[in-house]
């Protein structure tokens, strides 16, 4: 096993913009995840296997819901203090913080905002603190860019709600506790509701045979008659707003982890560079490979500066959902050519458990696809822009 010696590419002095809370996070998470993380998630993606003692540790270092406010266990810290988590945490794994994101965004975020005040003391204590893993249920096995045909309904049945229907592709599913469900009522519209494990005719069976993800637990949410609480609706929003909204933080989050995989990428192609010897002399000395560096620190310091100031304006309440999708489009897209091309760079070794760069490869695929894929991010960008809508 390589020993983890990541150093945070910082080209354009970024760092003079941070507070100095927000670098102590960084360095926080960065330790745990070259001391927690590193060791085991080679291991982990070629067993397939979920690491589950994460989600404790990830509870006390504080990487749930560090937005949410300190009295129901959050963090009360800023959304570049969230986003530099999220680009630890990814640099590590995408995995890792695909179940930060979930946990924080899609599952804490919507009964932090619409959920009632008995909701946030029974839940957000529980899901900060790890002892209790969420998951968030909108894709559909026929309706996943498009959610407003989604399918999965509840019924009014007096004393409580009779919910039906199935989503996939959920993550943290296998060994979530709570799943924050989206679903129609019989008006058709859109509503939230809290399942949880153990609710007769709920199961979560597990997605097998991925070749991304695969320190990731992603399974299906099923509902055959599973009744539900009314106490469990999530009493302060209807229609699309709700689960677009948590989107929209999780997405967020997706910008600045995604670039973690990108910083991993270069950081890798760029030691090896020196230590590689070919015809006599470093790899890093012939024009070709001083080319695919330079590209990509010049790709991530620019996605750094959009992300940095992503985080401001979120901080200020100013950031559109717009922007957002900008930025997970563009930290994807940057990801995932640092990753060819330092795949290219390692050669055959690029390909091989010693290195990261095959795993984030691999794993950036489902990124780049997940929460809105990247043609969808484009026309959201373009309808911003134009006015116009490409969807319809």
């Amino acid at each position: 096993m390589a020993n983890d010696l990541f150093q945070s590419p910082d080209y354009f002095l970024l760092d003079e913009l941070f507070t100095e809370e927000h670098k102590l996070i960084r360095a926080s998470v960065r330790e745990y995840v070259k001391k927690s993380i590193s060791p085991i998630i080679e291991e982990c993606a070629q067993k397939a296997e979920f690491p589950q003692q994460i989600v404790k540790e990830m509870g006390e270092l504080g990487c749930f819901g560090p937005t949410i406010p300190t009295e129901y266990g959050g963090g009360g810290l800023d959304y570049i203090s969230y986003g530099l988590m999220m680009q630890e945490l990814e640099r590590g794994d995408s995995g890792v913080r695909s179940t930060a994101s979930v946990q924080g965004s899609l599952v804490m975020f919507p009964i932090y905002e619409y959920g009632s005040e008995e909701q946030r003391k029974k839940y957000l204590p529980k899901l900060a603190s790890g002892e209790w893993l969420g998951c968030f249920g909108l894709t559909e096995p026929d309706h996943g860019s498009d959610p407003s045909s989604m399918i999965t309904n509840i019924k009014d049945k007096g004393d409580y709600i009779l919910l039906n229907g199935s989503k996939m592709w959920i993550s943290n599913a296998p060994f979530a506790q709570v799943a924050v469900v989206w679903a129609k009522d019989e008006n058709g519209d859109i509503c939230g509701v809290i399942v949880e494990r153990g609710m007769e005719g709920f199961s979560t069976p597990t997605t097998h045979g991925k070749w991304s993800l695969r320190a990731s637990a992603t399974g299906e949410l099923v509902f055959d008659n599973v009744k539900v609480p009314k106490e469990n609706i999530l009493p302060k929003v209807k229609g699309l707003k709700g689960p677009l909204s948590c989107l929209t933080k999780a997405r967020y989050g997706i910008a600045w982890g995604a670039l973690g995989v990108a910083m991993d990428c270069y950081d890798t192609a760029l030691r090896y560079s020196k230590e590689r010897t070919q015809f006599d002399r470093p790899i890093g000395a012939f024009q070709l490979q001083q080319k695919k560096l330079a590209e990509m620190i010049t790709e991530i310091t620019k996605a750094q500066l959009l992300n940095w100031r992503l985080g401001t304006l979120m901080n200020d309440k100013r950031a559109t959902p717009a922007q957002v999708s900008m930025a997970k489009r563009n930290s994807c897209e940057v990801a995932q050519q640092a990753a060819k091309d330092a795949r290219q760079m390692l050669g055959g070794m690029g390909i091989t458990g010693e290195y990261s760069i095959m795993r984030h490869m691999m794993n950036i695929e489902s990124v780049i696809t997940y929460e809105g894929t990247h043609d969808i991010h484009l026309l959201i960008t373009g309808m911003d822009v134009t006015g116009f809508n490409a969807f319809k």
